[in-house]
């Protein structure tokens, strides 16, 4: 499904050359709950930023899907992220003036779905998050726990391949970053949705299928839960 050869990531800074990423090499199968875990500063969220096509590798190669990601025009580049892949971030990233229900149905507008068909997969994403009756509210009025549901059943609504989810659980209390956890598992398990999620905390990355620890911007080590 994806695939990164050697891939590197700098900056120029003062006349100095700062490297996030050094010399990269990850291959992800359809199906797997990858756990990308590392010190502040080791690259983690640049790395998970790159194969979301966020961000651009200064050397290397990206495959996704069959497409040679470093290859591709931006709009090429946007075309294929649509179609495949869902982004859950820290920071919820909703949109202030927006409800729930707005917020969810946002993505279904970008991709070009008729209206009775947006509502009805609206209506089916806020009865499995059981969050029906907070449609009207906006996002001001939850709680971070909600707010983050909120984010990941408009992550989930375009039906992706690929989740990547940048410290899904940072924000939230232990009982809300359970809740969030097994919501993953369960996607994973259950609806096959390839998994690839950054985070500090050993407990969330052991609901993966592995974990990949990055240090000063290479992979040290990866090992297999199951």
């Amino acid at each position: 499904m994806l695939s990164l050869k050697n891939i590197s990531k700098y900056y120029q800074a003062g006349g100095n050359k700062v490297s996030v990423l050094n010399s990269v090499s990850l291959d992800v199968e359809a199906g797997e709950f990858v756990s990308i875990m590392g010190p502040s500063g080791s690259g983690k969220s640049t790395l998970l930023n790159i194969v979301g096509m966020l961000d651009e590798p200064s050397e290397g190669y990206h495959y996704f899907m069959g497409e040679a990601v470093h290859l591709l025009k931006d709009k090429q580049r946007s075309a294929l992220y649509k179609q495949y892949i869902g982004f859950v971030f820290q920071a919820y990233h909703l949109i202030d003036e927006l409800t729930v229900y707005e917020n969810i149905e946002t993505p279904l507008i970008y991709h070009d779905y008729k209206g009775a068909e947006r509502k009805a997969m609206v209506a089916d994403m806020l009865d499995r998050f059981q969050i029906v009756g907070k449609k009207d509210l906006f996002p001001s009025q939850l709680s971070g726990g909600q707010q983050q549901l909120v984010g990941v059943a408009r992550a989930l609504i375009t039906k992706p391949t690929l989740l990547l989810a940048d410290e899904p659980t940072g924000n939230l209390n232990s009982k809300q970053g359970e809740e969030v956890m097994e919501l993953f598992q369960k996607l994973n398990r259950e609806d096959k949705v390839t998994i690839i999620q950054v985070t500090h905390s050993e407990k969330n990355a052991e609901y993966g299928s592995r974990i990949i620890n990055l240090m000063d911007g290479k992979i040290e080590s990866s090992r297999n839960l199951r």
